[in-house]
């Protein structure tokens, strides 16, 4: 079975979308930089994967890694039901981040199917409604299927395969999601480069290198990404907030920089996100 840990395990949802295909279609082959998950709920298609072609027939998972290219084509009169998930920032322990171990990208599971597929139609109902919190909900949804793919039997073990992280890079990865760890429960403090680095018995210099290896981005960018999340998340759900509140609860005294930041980042001032989230 494979592992994650649950202290850092919090994947970002790019898109979650169903969708209900009659053929003739055929979608352009492609590949992503992230993870994705495409899920036959009922129905039959063919999907062109490497440039091999398969007959899938429902309750069938898709698991693209990154840089899989693949395209679906369904014959006329074929109907089908699709799920696609979009998502990264996945790290399974002794794994590359954003990356899946599994010996094939079509799995048909054995303990945890009808599990599986309870939820996808959950997902579906989710979506059709949309009622206050479907966003957080959805997320929810499509990390009960991610645990259910790493329970079943039918997703190879980590002792099975070659591209498990050697020692020194399972260590970073541990460095990294303690750092990350230690960002989520403290943005609200002054934190340095310096300070991050004390913290964590490790020099400036090492620290940026290996978070950056790791992440693709800086210490002190992924603590900013957290802060705004943060304040995205106040500005939904609180009533009546200003955005000099907003600006302490999440660890800048100068309203000001925080609202430059915040429009960098979301394309708009935090007292417009307010104006329509009210």
């Amino acid at each position: 079975m494979l592992k994650m840990n649950v202290k850092t395990f919090n994947p970002e949802i790019l898109y979650v979308f169903d969708v209900t295909t009659t053929g003739p279609s055929t979608s352009k082959k492609h590949h992503h930089d992230f993870l994705e998950m495409s899920i036959l709920v009922e129905g039959e298609t063919f999907y062109t994967i490497e440039n091999q072609e398969v007959h899938l027939k429902e309750e069938t998972i898709l698991l693209f890694n990154p840089g899989v290219s693949h395209h679906e084509q369904a014959p006329a009169g074929v109907e089908n039901t699709q799920i696609h998930i979009g998502f990264r920032n996945v790290n399974l322990d002794r794994f590359p981040k954003d990356y899946f171990p599994v010996e094939s990208p079509i799995i048909r599971l054995n303990d945890y199917n009808k599990d599986f597929f309870a939820i996808c139609r959950e997902i579906i109902k989710e979506r059709s409604t949309s009622q206050a919190g479907y966003e957080l909900m959805l997320k929810t949804l499509v990390m009960r299927l991610i645990v259910f793919l790493l329970r079943d039997k039918n997703t190879l073990s980590a002792h099975h395969l070659t591209s498990a992280l050697t020692a020194e890079e399972q260590e970073k990865q541990q460095i990294v999601n303690e750092i990350i760890l230690y960002l989520e429960g403290h943005y609200i403090e002054d934190i340095t480069l310096n300070s991050l680095a004390q913290e964590h018995f490790i020099s400036p210099a090492n620290l940026s290198r290996i978070f950056k290896e790791e992440t693709g981005d800086s210490p002190i960018n992924h603590l900013i990404k957290i802060r705004l999340n943060q304040a995205k998340a106040l500005m939904e759900t609180e009533k009546d907030i200003t955005v000099k509140e907003i600006s302490h609860l999440v660890g800048y005294e100068d309203a000001l920089y925080f609202s430059k930041l915040f429009k960098k980042y979301y394309g708009q001032p935090p007292s417009s996100f307010l104006q329509k989230s009210s």
